[in-house]
């Protein structure tokens, strides 16, 4: 297995694979690996998961935590080091909690693509597609999906290649309108 150059996105749902396979494209990357994270342990359930993304990640990467300065995050990382960022969702939801209206969480994801696509390294990107399940019944769960929907766009439209996974299995994903003409 060989990272491919550029930002790719893996998108999919919980449990999808998602993490797991970022990692393992890390370990299979000759250089140095940064990971950029948004996560923050809020709750006991959060911190066991992210001490369990810690164990399954060498301790010889080098970490960022930005649940919400997530392009400086990135900036942050070395040249020619492949980055992963891990996640979207929890930085949309970090934004929102922040009080950031829809139109700040969009330029701010703008603002993040551009970074992911002009770095010298690999930049993998996970993020989860929420938009596939049940219509939320809050207000904020609607807005939360949409505003992550419209993020996912974002960022994978500058992206180099998209990824949806599922079940461990990944469909790469084709624009379209390129894909038509």
């Amino acid at each position: 297995m060989t990272v491919a150059p550029g930002c790719t996105v893996l998108l999919g749902g919980a449990r999808s694979g998602k993490s797991d396979l970022a990692v393992r494209l890390g370990r299979a990357w000759a250089g140095a690996v940064h990971v950029v994270v948004t996560a923050e342990p809020l709750d006991d359930d959060m911190a066991a998961r992210i001490a369990r993304h810690r164990a399954d990640r060498p301790a010889e990467w080098r970490l960022t935590e930005a649940p919400v300065a997530l392009e400086e995050g990135l900036a942050g990382a070395a040249d020619g080091a492949l980055a992963i960022v891990d996640c979207l969702t929890l930085w949309v939801a970090n934004l929102m909690g922040a009080g950031l209206d829809d139109a700040e969480v969009l330029a701010r994801a703008s603002a993040f693509a551009a970074v992911a696509v002009s770095r010298s390294g690999p930049t993998i990107v996970v993020t989860n597609e929420v938009g596939m399940g049940i219509h939320p019944d809050t207000d904020l769960g609607r807005r939360f999906r949409d505003l992550l929907g419209r993020v996912n766009a974002c960022v994978i439209a500058r992206a180099h290649r998209a990824l949806l996974l599922v079940a461990g299995r990944a469909v790469v994903l084709v624009d379209p309108i390129k894909e038509l003409s």
